[in-house]
């Protein structure tokens, strides 16, 4: 039997068995599917689950480059009221980011605008120097007068700026993925992604993306620079953006839901309860896996400020739904 300790969510030095059999040290062990294994600490009254990396739900390669697990981590909600200022609490949020690289995610989603700059500041503290094959995608072209509050500015140098800015409180020299949070109506897309494109041919930037946009938005950004991912609000209640959805699967784009968790209106709730009494499961974990069997560039970004809710939601990966259990949530 091989062990290594590690610390999640200050209750000690919690086993992680990379192989083993029977019992260890009171802890009840029990393989799962997908190389998973549950362990149960009765004397902390938490169940917690430590995934392979290989296990999250099959993988998807951004711009045909960068493999990561479809299930990966939104950090926005670990800033203040409003996502405005710091997390309240700063070690409860480092140990949430570690315990999801330490779970195996490996796509983590962030933006300039988060706190502003704090949630950006927050991931290098907590994980850098960063684990190989880690994803972190950021956005810039939002702007932020207080809680709540989202102007967009898509002039040239504010986002030059943002570019900039995000490398060092990243601490990385290039960065994998850069979204343009939102197109700005007062100034032309192709004045805006003028300074991205400067910063991927000087290698600061590898892949672009884009945020809340039409067909119409990808195919005139695509113009000025080639578009690997496209992050728009969708999930079991709000499929608003289904047709962008089909067109990223036929050019084999990364779509990413953003607010992911919706379980839909209260019509769907009987229907999804029952399904998800079927999978003993929450709402919220059937609400992710139906996404997850929805297309196969979905990447998820669900977030959490707890560790709790974060191995609750990588139980997700896990719940295989019926072709019929889907047909009956997707007709809702």
């Amino acid at each position: 039997m091989e062990i290594e300790f590690l610390k999640i969510n200050g209750f000690g030095h919690f086993p992680y068995i990379i192989e083993t059999k029977g019992f260890f040290s009171g802890l009840k062990v029990r393989p799962g599917r997908f190389g998973t294994l549950f362990f149960q600490i009765p004397v902390h009254l938490i169940t917690m689950k430590i995934m392979n990396s290989e296990n999250l739900s099959s993988t998807f390669k951004i711009g045909g480059e960068f493999e990561v697990n479809r299930l990966g981590y939104g950090g926005m909600q670990l800033t203040g009221y409003g996502v405005w200022g710091d997390a309240p609490d700063r070690e409860k949020a480092k140990k949430v980011l570690r315990t999801a690289v330490e779970s195996g995610l490996n796509f983590i989603d962030t933006a300039d605008s988060y706190g502003p700059h704090t949630n950006e500041v927050l991931i290098a503290e907590a994980l850098h120097p960063y684990k190989e094959g880690l994803v972190i995608a950021t956005k810039g072209g939002l702007e932020r007068t207080g809680p709540n509050q989202w102007p967009v500015n898509g002039h040239p140098d504010h986002i030059r700026e943002a570019i900039e800015g995000s490398l060092k409180r990243l601490k990385l020299d290039v960065i994998d993925l850069w979204q343009l949070h939102r197109f700005d109506p007062k100034v032309p897309v192709e004045e805006t992604l003028g300074p991205v494109a400067e910063a991927v041919k000087a290698g600061k930037i590898k892949h672009v993306g884009l945020s809340e946009v039409g067909i119409e938005q990808i195919k005139q950004a695509e113009k000025v620079i080639p578009i690997v991912s496209v992050q728009n609000l969708y999930n079991l209640g709000d499929r608003h953006w289904e047709e962008v959805l089909d067109y990223t699967t036929e050019r084999n784009m990364a779509f990413i839901p953003w607010f992911p968790l919706a379980s839909g209106p209260d019509k769907m709730k009987e229907k999804i309860q029952e399904i998800a009494q079927k999978h003993d499961a929450t709402t919220a974990q059937i609400a992710l896996a139906w996404l997850l069997k929805r297309a196969p560039n979905i990447l998820l970004i669900p977030g959490t400020s707890s560790v709790e809710h974060l191995l609750e939601n990588l139980k997700a990966s896990e719940i295989e739904l019926t072709d019929e259990e889907f047909q009956t949530l997707s007709a809702s």
